[in-house]
C-alpha cells in the first residue's frame, strides 16, 4: 500500500503543471491507462479465441445432433474439440480477471485514513470539487445532486451512460454476428437465452459501481470500461 501510494503522489506531481489540483485523478487515470496496456495482449489472445470459438460453431452443432441424448459424452466431446483447435472457452475472462487486484488496491487505498502508520495524504486530493476519497453519497449530503461535488458524479454517470449504450449496441451487433451457440435442430442449451439476453446491458452496471466506491476507485472502473468498449469495438471489428 505505501509503494503504491507513493507511486500515485509521483505520477500526481507529473502531472500537476498540468491538472492543478486534480493531478491524482489524472494520475489514476493514467494507471489505468498503463494497467490496461499491460493487459491488451491478453485482451487480443480473448479476441482470437472468441473468432476460432465462431469457427468451431457448425463442429459444435453437428456433436449436439450427434450426442443429443448422451449429455456428459457430449461435454467431453466439446471439450476435446476444444483442446484440439488450441482454444480456451474462458481466455475471454482473463482481462477483466487480471484487473481485479488493481481495482481493489485502488480501493482499499483511497478508504484506508492511514498508510503504513501515517495519514493517508491521497485523501486531501480532489477531482474539481470532488474528494477522491469520497463516494456519490457523501456529494448528496454536501450540497446534494446539483452541488460542485455532485456535478462531477454527475458528468461521470453521463459518461458511463454513453459508454454503456454504446457497449450495448456493439455487444448486440457482436453476439449476433458471432452467437455464443447456435441452435441446432430446435435444441436450446439451458441458460443459454438468459445469457444472451443479459449480457448486452453488463456495461450498465457499472453506474453502481460508480455510485458506491471511492471516486478514486470510480475513475478506474469508468477509465477501463471506456477502454474496454473501443477496444472491443477495434478487436472485434
Amino acid at each position: 500500500m505505501s509503494v503504491f501510494a507513493s507511486l500515485v503522489e509521483h505520477l500526481a506531481d507529473l502531472l500537476q503543471p498540468l491538472f492543478g489540483a486534480s493531478a491524482a485523478a489524472a494520475a489514476i487515470v493514467l494507471f489505468t491507462a498503463l494497467v490496461r496496456l499491460l493487459v491488451h495482449p491478453l485482451s487480443r489472445a480473448a479476441a482470437r479465441g472468441q473468432k476460432a470459438r465462431a469457427e468451431l460453431q457448425p463442429r459444435i452443432a453437428e456433436l449436439r445432433r450427434t450426442h443429443a441424448k448422451n449429455p456428459e459424452r457430449l461435454q467431453r466431446a466439446v471439450l476435446d474439440l476444444h483442446t484440439e483447435a488450441k482454444v480456451s472457452p474462458l481466455s475471454g475472462c482473463l482481462p477483466s480477471l487480471c484487473q481485479i487486484p488493481a481495482f481493489f488496491l485502488l480501493y482499499h487505498l483511497f478508504s484506508s485514513t492511514s498508510i503504513g502508520g501515517e495519514a493517508n495524504a491521497l485523501l486531501s486530493h480532489q477531482l474539481l470539487a470532488a474528494p477522491l476519497g469520497g463516494r456519490w453519497a457523501d456529494a448528496l449530503g454536501d450540497g446534494g445532486p446539483f452541488g460542485s461535488a455532485g456535478l462531477v458524479y454527475a458528468a461521470l454517470f453521463a459518461v458511463v451512460a454513453g459508454v454503456a449504450f454504446f457497449s450495448y449496441r456493439l455487444t448486440r451487433r457482436t453476439m449476433a454476428a458471432r452467437p455464443l451457440l447456435p441452435e441446432a435442430e430446435g435444441q436450446r442449451v439451458p441458460g443459454l437465452g438468459a445469457i444472451t439476453g443479459v449480457m448486452p446491458f453488463m456495461s450498465f452496471f457499472t453506474l453502481v459501481t460508480v455510485a458506491v466506491v471511492p471516486l478514486a476507485a470510480a475513475l478506474y472502473v469508468v477509465t477501463s470500461t471506456t477502454w474496454s468498449v473501443v477496444e472491443r469495438a477495434v478487436l472485434y471489428r
